[in-house]
């Protein structure tokens, strides 16, 4: 099972105009401040978060109980002028989990309600560690340095990255997978139920299809941070090998 928690801010449009429209660079650095606040509390504990829309983040937050959440809830209302709500949800695969976490959140309230504020919505949490598990890819593309960061101006570069990146997303969520971008041509897949031959096929096709190919380490433990790092690890085994390879596994440390 993977744990995985919505974490939204509450209000946040109306807020951002309230009594006027508030500076963009201010909100710039509202939203970058409080993801790293929230990365850095949650992975005390061993998770991993992820920015996707910055007003909304998605966290694999296996090992994390309900007094934790609050705990994080409690810190950013102390130190920031807004709040925060959490939907939290587990299940086989990271797609139905974060769907559970977002109903759950939706149910209590909509993100732009005045009356909500700081819920913890909890559809379901991982009981017994026995049932934890993820499964994360760390998934590069080949050669971006020699083919566009030296080659291609910056935003074609980036352009290019986020078409893979589309492409990724695409196929991995029908296989009830996630992707997020994580930096340089660097994505994570939190990609629990599907096999090393599923996640391969999937890379040949977008290799085919576009013409771009990939390597991915894929780490398994009972928390993100160390199937992160196992991610990684198998990543650096595959680039050390000229990325002969598609996929490298690593499951122990």
């Amino acid at each position: 099972m993977i744990q995985m928690t919505l974490i939204q801010i509450d209000n946040y449009g109306p807020w951002t105009v309230t009594p006027k429209p508030r500076t963009e660079s201010d909100l710039q650095i509202l939203q970058a401040e409080l993801f790293a606040d929230v990365q850095r509390m949650v992975a005390a504990k061993k998770g991993l978060v992820f920015f996707t829309r910055f007003d909304n983040m998605l966290a694999i937050t296996n090992g994390l109980d309900k007094e934790d959440h609050l705990r994080i809830q409690r810190s950013i209302r102390n130190r920031y002028p807004i709040t925060i709500s959490m939907g939290v949800g587990a299940a086989e695969t990271p797609h139905e989990a974060q769907k559970l976490a977002t109903i759950a959140l939706q149910n209590a309230g909509g993100a732009q309600d005045g009356e909500r504020k700081e819920i913890l919505a909890i559809d379901s949490l991982i009981e017994n560690p026995e049932d934890s598990f993820v499964q994360a890819a760390h998934i590069d593309i080949n050669s971006v340095t020699e083919t566009l960061t030296d080659i291609e101006s910056a935003f074609d570069t980036s352009f290019i990255v986020n078409k893979a990146q589309h492409y990724l997303m695409t196929k991995l969520r029908k296989k009830g997978a996630l992707l997020f971008f994580i930096g340089g041509d660097n994505f994570m897949s939190p990609c629990n139920g599907l096999s090393e031959d599923e996640i391969k096929e999937i890379l040949i096709e977008i290799k085919e299809e576009i013409d771009i190919g990939f390597k991915a380490g894929i780490g398994r433990a009972d928390n993100a941070e160390d199937a992160a790092y196992m991610a990684d690890i198998g990543l650096e085994i595959i680039r050390d090998a000229n990325n002969s390879k598609w996929i490298e596994i690593v499951e122990e440390l």
